[in-house]
């Protein structure tokens, strides 16, 4: 319930909220101000609580769907070659969900990182403008309404209503909102990935640390069993060619979505490059 209106198609800004259902039949929805939130809880539990379910019964069904479509793509038969590379890749996979946050930091600091980036300057300074002068008129009308004048209240109610819009639209720079905090946080997340693939089997992982994300590797996985690679090295190279031709004209699957939604900000962050600099 976290994805609000999908659509298929594009890019939106969805309200995160998650929906639970009560064992005696009640249900509460809670709302969160970050999606990343959402899907951290429902990670958490399905690793702890795997009983538990996580979808409602219609979105099960909608997507046990999308698994027997895309189980008919998948050829019946893979070659050796095909059946060791998705062995590999699927082993680099619980690799990682072994840390999940690892991961979903290194997910959520590049799409923070690629916001902050293409920001326009001039936003953040009408933004600042705004608050200052909401903040100056709520200390008018708070001053007018000490005074006993009739029209305070509306210096006080705006005042509250602008700042509280300005704080909210996340655009306000402030000490964890700004180009400075976002590198740091993206610096931090992809030095966590490193070590962490750093220490996997024989130290070759099957993707490079920025975009070490399950992810990424479902759909490597996904592109040989449909007959696209035989090796982890060739399913790189068509996944990633894959991903950059997908744009809001494309129409995908649910989990085809959440998938880009995870992993395409990282790839447009480091360009596609398998080697970045620092």
């Amino acid at each position: 319930m976290s994805k609000g209106g999908f659509t298929g198609k594009g890019a939106f800004g969805s309200i995160p909220y998650l929906v639970v259902l009560f064992r005696d039949g009640t249900e509460r929805q809670f709302i969160f101000r970050f999606e990343e939130e959402v899907d951290k809880l429902l990670n958490r539990i399905r690793r702890t609580h795997p009983e538990i379910p996580t979808l409602s019964e219609a979105g099960e069904k909608r997507m046990a769907e999308e698994r027997a479509k895309e189980e008919a793509r998948y050829l019946k038969e893979l070659s050796p070659e095909a059946e060791n590379a998705v062995l590999r890749l699927r082993s680099a996979k619980a690799w990682l969900e072994k840390e999940p946050e690892i991961s979903d930091d290194l997910a959520y600091a590049a799409r923070q990182k690629r916001v902050m980036d293409r920001m326009n300057p001039t936003y953040r300074w009408a933004a600042a403008a705004i608050f200052l002068l909401a903040a100056g008129a709520f200390g008018f009308g708070v001053i007018s309404l000490l005074r006993h004048e009739g029209f305070a209240v509306y210096f006080v109610l705006f005042g509250i209503a602008f700042m509280f819009y300005t704080m909210s639209s996340q655009v306000l720079p402030t000490g964890r909102n700004n180009k400075r905090y976002a590198n740091e946080q993206w610096q931090k997340a992809l030095g966590a990935s490193a070590d962490r693939i750093s220490g996997y089997g024989d130290g070759l992982f099957p993707v490079p640390a920025q975009y070490a994300h399950p992810a990424t590797i479902d759909r490597m996985i996904r592109v040989i069993r449909e007959g696209r690679a035989r090796s982890a090295e060739e399913a790189w190279k068509v996944m990633k060619d894959e991903l950059k031709a997908i744009n809001s004209d494309v129409t995908v699957s649910r989990t085809e979505y959440d998938e880009i939604v995870a992993i395409k900000p990282m790839f447009l962050l480091c360009g596609y490059e398998d080697i970045i600099s620092d």
